[in-house]
């Protein structure tokens, strides 16, 4: 039987970014937000989980076929089907690493994108609009595989490039089950583009380096990881409920889960400002009613695809299939005036000109 449980009553007060928030996500490249979310929450999602890996959702109409579990790399993901029916509770779920984009199928993927709190601090980071890409649920049950050294932005380029995830800690997440690690600073590193195959970078710079094995959790076989040596490299341990910023460029990694009987759950979002353009992620479903436009036959751009979260912008964008409260929803001239705020203050202003004196050349200093 499906657990279906109430969504919980969301929290009224906003989350106010602290300067030192603020500063220390740009000095380091990360910030963890503790206790970000609420325990109700934090077990909202986990029993969602379960069900999925026991393939208990109504929407798990298809079955998966049997596959030798041990052979999961760091990169292996999985469609929401079901697992074989005949196994146990314990091989049903090692069938699962990660599922991505989710928030186009379940209802309660989108709302979780969509966290009001956590778009309080990507507004602060990134914002203030918000356009709301990606989601991924990381499972890693224990003795799967990590995710070697890599940058975010490789996989998903935006333009100007501001790309920002939110990795919600569903289960607590330490050294041993396999907890993120970030080379500190690595934020100020440029993209390393692809020798071959899928990923993108900042191939303009006249000398950068062409990488292969990103993503390979074996350091030997990933060019990264000879970058990320370059940098202090902390272990991000987390309690559940909490939520981990981290920007598109700083190379980051997850290790083995080595424990017997603990997952490492997680749910993740990422995020742009929603004035970048990007070529990502297009909603390809026909005849879908929520993207304005799924990729534009001019530019290729997929903006249309993806839901504006908060704020406004001049590009297009994709509503929530599920209805779940965003900026999308509101009206232009409503979105239009939450954003008025700065165009109105410079208009106040006599001359224009932020309040300054225009300089006269032939004026002498009084000293």
């Amino acid at each position: 039987m499906v657990t279906v449980a109430k969504p919980p009553a969301p929290r009224a007060e906003r989350y106010r970014v602290s300067v030192e928030e603020y500063r220390t996500f740009r000095q380091q490249g990360f910030l963890v937000v503790r206790g970000l979310l609420t325990g109700e929450e934090i077990e909202e999602i986990r029993r969602h989980t379960e069900d999925l890996m026991q393939g208990r959702l109504p929407e798990q109409q298809r079955r998966m076929s049997e596959r030798d579990t041990s052979s999961d790399t760091g990169v292996t993901a999985q469609g929401l089907e079901a697992p074989p029916e005949h196994l146990s509770p314990t091989e049903k779920a090692q069938y699962f690493l990660r599922i991505h984009m989710l928030h186009r199928k379940l209802e309660l993927h989108e709302r979780y994108l969509l966290h009001p709190r956590v778009l309080d601090v990507l507004e602060a980071l990134i914002g203030p609009d918000v356009l709301a890409l990606q989601t991924m649920l990381f499972l890693k049950p224990p003795g799967k595989p990590g995710q070697g050294w890599h940058q975010d932005s490789y996989y998903i380029p935006t333009h100007p490039d501001s790309l920002c995830g939110a990795w919600i800690a569903v289960d607590d997440a330490d050294e041993l089950n396999g907890a993120m690690w970030m080379a500190t600073g690595s934020q100020h590193e440029p993209v390393y583009p692809p020798k071959s195959g899928y990923g993108h970078g900042d191939e303009d710079l006249r000398d950068i380096e062409r990488v292969s094995g990103v993503s390979n959790p074996n350091d030997e076989q990933n060019d990264l990881t000879k970058i990320a040596n370059r940098y202090h490299q902390v272990l991000v341990s987390a309690r559940a409920g909490d939520v981990v910023f981290f920007g598109g460029h700083i190379l980051h990694r997850s290790k083995a889960n080595f424990t017997a009987d603990r997952f490492r759950r997680a749910f993740v979002g990422h995020y742009c400002n929603a004035r970048s353009f990007t070529q990502w992620g297009a909603d390809v479903e026909p005849d879908n009613p929520h993207a304005a436009q799924a990729v534009d036959p001019e530019t290729k751009m997929t903006n249309g695809s993806h839901i504006l979260a908060r704020g406004d912008t001049h590009l297009p964008f994709a509503k929530p299939r599920f209805g779940t409260p965003c900026a999308a929803l509101l009206s232009p001239e409503e979105r239009r005036r939450q954003s008025e705020h700065a165009a109105t203050m410079m208009g106040d202003m006599e001359s224009g000109m932020m309040d300054m004196a225009e300089a006269d050349p032939n004026r002498k200093d009084d000293d």
